[in-house]
């Protein structure tokens, strides 16, 4: 019998986010703050504090920023021992916000400039790591250059290998790869080991030329067979649809919304912890909504990630009936 070690583990980018503290044109922004990010890790900080246990495989510069996020890791009680530093500066990823809490994001990593969160080795992968878990979760922009690319499809195929589920978040950033050829190529590759994939609006509409939630699903669906196809929609919620043809839309929770970095990663690890639980798929999409939710009212995407008592009160005091 396998023994689990850990609830998931979370593979790819690592960075620093630079969030402006002003809205608007970058030639007007007068200052940054410095914050915790890379979509898988910002995944297993949420994970971690809903109160799974998470690890991580990933690559960080041996500067302060790289020191930065290990210990953010630590403290959060991620398991590091597979996070490798390298004789590279820590990727960084700068914010541009816009009124009502939306973003944009560009990179100091591949193509522009050599950096830490691309440095993943096959070496880097021990199969053993990978096989403790219950969830693999990765994210698209990891594929964008090697050898990180290779690394992690090999990882991709010892999950399959020893049936840990692969999440693969799509996190479409074409401005950090070649060409969209060489993008989708990549993509289609993990996409066909993927168990569950994790996909929003804005992405569909670049990827599948397509909007509408079902519609998504089915192709995604029927192309690369997963388990579950997410379709994250933002301020309207989210559609899910398994390949036994469930299918759950919920509506989003309203809340202030003050800068959405990191909301979907937040609603990948509320969406996981109810199917860590084994609990149905309304469960699942309704505790992601309020996961999801709760992580835009403060600005960064770790700041506002609540703990499991955090979530059980905004659900009580929005009469929702899940036992936590």
């Amino acid at each position: 019998m396998k023994i689990m070690e850990h609830d998931a583990i979370a593979l790819g980018e690592i960075l620093v986010d630079m969030i402006p503290f002003e809205v608007g044109d970058y030639t007007k922004v007068t200052g940054f703050s410095k914050n915790f990010g890379g979509a898988p890790f910002n995944y297993a900080i949420a994970l971690s504090r809903l109160g799974r246990k998470v690890g991580a495989i990933c690559s960080v510069g041996n500067d302060p920023f790289g020191k930065f996020l290990l210990e953010t890791l630590r403290k959060e009680g991620v398991d590091t021992r597979h996070v490798k530093v390298k004789q590279a500066r820590t990727t960084l990823a700068f914010v541009v916000r816009y009124l009502g809490g939306e973003r944009e994001f560009f990179f100091y990593r591949k193509p522009w400039v050599e950096t830490a969160d691309s440095l993943i080795y096959p070496e880097d992968i021990d199969p053993g790591y990978i096989s403790s878990a219950r969830i693999l979760h990765v994210s698209g922009v990891i594929l964008s250059h090697e050898p990180a690319r290779s690394s992690v499809l090999k990882a991709l195929e010892i999950a399959k290998g020893h049936d840990v589920y692969v999440s693969f978040d799509i996190n479409y950033r074409l401005d950090i790869w070649d060409s969209k050829e060489e993008l989708l190529g990549v993509y289609d590759k993990a996409l066909r080991l993927s168990d569950i994939i994790l996909i929003s609006r804005d992405e569909a509409r670049e990827l599948l030329k397509t909007e509408n939630p079902s519609t998504i699903a089915d192709i995604l669906l029927k192309k690369y067979r997963p388990k579950i196809v997410a379709v994250k929609l933002g301020a309207k919620g989210a559609y899910v649809k398994q390949s036994d043809g469930v299918e759950v839309f919920k509506e989003a929770f309203k809340v202030n919304v003050v800068d959405t970095t990191g909301a979907g990663d937040a609603w990948a690890a509320g969406f996981e912890l109810g199917m860590l639980e084994e609990r149905d798929l309304e469960e699942c999409v309704v505790i992601a909504n309020a996961v999801g939710a709760l992580s835009v009212t403060k600005i960064g995407a770790i700041d506002a990630l609540p703990t499991r008592e955090q979530l059980r009160v905004f659900l009580k005091k929005r009469d929702v009936s899940i036992n936590l």
